[in-house]
């Protein structure tokens, strides 16, 4: 198997084209064994880089645990650099098949390298059924609380293609978030499990940010997460529709714009090319 080593801000991942193995079980076990630190390649996720049905390209991304998500915004950053890069296509505006929907990068070029991608990441959901969040009603989820052990926490729930909640907190660096995370995740309010975004606003449009990944525990940054975060502010009152969120592996710049779609903007790096041998597979 050839593959490419990508990072979005520290969140990385192992690119390949095709399906290198033939049925579900076999991916799972792929994923599991290449983003494995210790004796695979390392990376918090396994993306396919796959003809689509209904645009040019699909995106299929595995987490380091073997499930698959539904989007992964620092991904899709990551499958446009490597499309435009490796000569599959030469448009710099194209659309990508996900299980979130069509998304729409635009690649931002220097020396016809890709130095950032805008990403039209679409619609954020807001019903509580579209996320999926359950014993909240119908409607929107914003500012509610949830129990976490005897510990009453507000959040707001958003879809991006993927659920999120976002959890507003006065100070990042004294919330044990790596110990809460993984119970909020697992939390029985969120049936698919959920990411979850600790947030600490340093100014007027400007959020500092912890991630939980579902599937993948704690990232350097998450991108969908960056667009849930710059919607449930924006829901919340406390920024007007746009946001630069600070991640642990950097910043991305996210917009909720007057039509409703969600535009987030940040690097995609290339880190080296490789080749596997898949019948030396580790299966764990």
């Amino acid at each position: 198997m050839h593959f490419a080593k990508f990072h979005g801000l520290g969140n990385d991942f192992i690119l390949t084209e095709g399906l290198p193995v033939s049925n579900e079980a076999g991916l799972r076990s792929l994923a599991r064994y290449v983003c494995d630190r210790h004796f695979g390649v390392g990376a918090d996720g396994l993306i396919l880089v796959l003809p689509g049905n209904e645009a040019p390209f699909r995106m299929r991304i595995l987490n380091s645990d073997g499930s698959e998500a539904e989007m992964c915004g620092n991904g899709i950053r990551c499958f446009a650099k490597f499309v435009y890069e490796r000569g599959l296509t030469q448009q710099t505006e194209f659309e990508v098949e996900t299980l979130a929907g069509i998304i729409r990068p635009r690649l931002v070029l220097t020396d016809n390298q890709v130095t950032e991608v805008c990403v039209n990441m679409g619609q954020p959901r807001l019903n509580a059924a579209d996320i999926p969040v359950t014993g909240y009603g119908d409607g929107p989820v914003t500012n509610a609380e949830l129990m976490v052990g005897d510990t009453p926490f507000k959040f707001t729930a958003v879809s991006m293609g993927n659920p999120h909640i976002v959890i507003k907190v006065d100070d990042l660096e004294h919330i044990p978030w790596r110990e809460i995370g993984p119970q909020m995740e697992l939390h029985p309010a969120f049936p698919n499990k959920t990411n979850v975004e600790f947030v600490e606003q340093v100014g007027p449009d400007r959020l500092r940010v912890k991630v939980w990944e579902r599937g993948a525990g704690p990232t350097l940054a998450c991108g969908t997460g960056a667009c849930a975060v710059a919607v449930a502010f924006t829901l919340n009152g406390l920024v007007e529709r746009k946001a630069t969120i600070e991640l642990p592996g950097g910043e991305l710049f996210v917009k909720w714009g007057q039509d409703n779609h969600v535009y987030m903007t940040g690097p995609a790096t290339h880190v080296f090319d490789g080749k596997l041998q898949l019948d030396s597979m580790v299966t764990l």
